[in-house]
């Protein structure tokens, strides 16, 4: 019997529902993910070494993800690929979904090519932080590392540490930070209590359908009540001192547009703080297969896609973050709609009705979170001339400026090989949508808004992994 094979790139809660429900329709399934095990950033596992007694410590819906991730990883039609990253994708015949080139780990890294009738990506997305003075010292984290040391490793980062940007991400990371060890000193929220108020309570009857995550909110809400850690609306680390690592920040009140209030600035004693300013989606492969993007300006741009999940692609898929930031539950229900049509599953299943309300209320509640914690227009006000914008190649602002200004720089690429930001290790992946963002305020706008997310490979590869035989994969 002929099945249809369906490549899933990503297992976070998006890429594991649409392997769970493109096997339930019928497909070969091949789950590709740089990960070792299952679960993304959401469900970050402990390395099998920990013999861990309580692996769901720090999980919310702990149970149903590991029944999951037991079903599809033991179906006898699913191929995982663990510690494998997709490098390129090409695509032969153009009515056809692209072939997915991977690369697994190791030095070299074994290279293979996976031939899909259906292609289903859902890389997710990576912190944003916004440059402040002092953030490339040892010590600074994004709020997304400091969880997954905590959550993946059991690490602490700090002894004392500060927890600041904008966006409910800040409480489930400040309570992971708890649980592993560190003293919080604070929880700083830049945007103000009104901005915050009219943003979660705006037509509040629509929270009922996101009682889940309601609850998560009271949960970590409570935590840090327990552990006496104040939650600071209105104010945001605007710079971070030290001597060869972060001893102290400045914390300052800021307005709705994120300009500082004067004279409002104060200094706190942390030996380590974790930001987080949102997330940027992951959208190279997306980009790189052609898929049409929605979204004028390089820090709000998306995937787009139809009701089926479906890229202007042929035979391409998105689901999770690359579509939206609507959180977990959301991306399950993509990843579920996606899956079943990538395999072929009927229109008319009944589930999909299921699924789909749970989408739409999860872009709903994804349209509420934007609403709460837009960032400010005036952040750039935080930066000097000498502040580093990217961390990798230490360029600074007055670089970036001085090229956004000069007629023989304009154009984006000419500028990148001229401050070199975005030419480090990371290739923008942190500071390319700011180094846009500042080109556009300062008068140099590009007009492609997805030029941040296009890169020919999407993950460095060796010339001699690249001379060497692919190997070819059945499903």
């Amino acid at each position: 019997m002929s099945r249809r094979h369906v490549v899933v790139v990503g297992a976070g809660p998006a890429g594991l529902a649409a392997a769970d429900a493109a096997l339930a329709a019928g497909a070969r399934v091949t789950l590709v993910d740089s990960a070792e095990r299952p679960g993304g950033q959401y469900h970050r596992m402990l390395p099998d070494a920990y013999e861990a007694a309580n692996p769901e410590v720090l999980h919310h819906g702990w149970a149903a993800f590991d029944r999951r991730v037991r079903r599809v990883l033991a179906h006898d039609r699913c191929t995982w690929l663990a510690g494998t990253s997709v490098w390129a994708l090409e695509r032969e015949d153009p009515a056809r979904a692209p072939l997915v080139h991977v690369l697994g780990e190791g030095s070299p890294g074994r290279r293979g090519v996976l031939t899909p009738d259906a292609l289903v990506l859902a890389p997710g997305a990576h912190d944003r932080v916004l440059p402040f003075p002092g953030w490339e010292l040892p010590g600074v984290f994004t709020a997304g590392a400091a969880q997954a040391l905590a959550k993946g490793e059991r690490v602490a980062v700090g002894e004392r540490v500060a927890v600041a940007g904008t966006g409910p991400f800040l409480l489930p990371v400040a309570v992971s930070l708890l649980e592993a060890g560190s003293q919080v000193a604070e929880v700083l929220e830049a945007a103000g209590g009104a901005r915050v108020t009219r943003g979660w309570l705006r037509r509040p009857w629509e929270l009922a359908a996101q009682a889940g995550k309601t609850g998560e909110l009271v949960s970590y809400t409570a935590a840090l009540a327990r552990a006496r850690v104040p939650y600071l609306l209105g104010r945001a680390v605007v710079e971070a001192r030290g001597d060869g690592r972060v001893e102290e920040i400045v914390s300052a009140r800021v307005r709705a547009d994120w300009s500082v209030v004067p004279g409002s600035e104060r200094v706190t004693a942390v030996d380590a703080v974790c930001v987080g300013h949102g997330f940027t989606p992951r959208l190279e492969l997306l980009v790189a297969a052609g898929c049409a993007v929605r979204g004028g300006t390089p820090d709000a741009v998306f995937v787009q896609v139809d009701d089926d999940q479906l890229t202007s692609s042929p035979g391409v898929y998105a689901a999770g973050e690359v579509t939206g930031i609507a959180g977990a539950p959301a991306s399950r229900a993509e990843g579920a709609v996606a899956g079943w049509h990538a395999a072929g599953g009927a229109p008319s299943a009944r589930p999909l009705t299921a699924l789909r309300r749970g989408r739409d209320q999860g872009r709903a509640f994804a349209g509420r979170l934007a609403a709460a914690h837009p960032i400010g227009r005036e952040w750039p006000g935080w930066l000097r001339d000498d502040t580093v914008v990217c961390r990798c190649e230490e360029s600074d602002y007055a670089s970036v400026r001085a090229a956004a200004g000069d007629p023989a720089t304009t154009e984006a690429r000419v500028a990148k090989l001229g401050t070199r930001a975005g030419l480090g290790p990371c290739q923008g992946r942190m500071c390319a949508v700011t180094v846009a963002e500042l080109r556009a305020r300062l008068g140099a706008p590009d007009a492609d808004a997805a030029a941040p997310h296009r890169r020919p490979l999407a993950e460095p590869v060796r010339l001699g992994e690249l001379a060497a035989p692919a190997r070819e994969y059945d499903g």
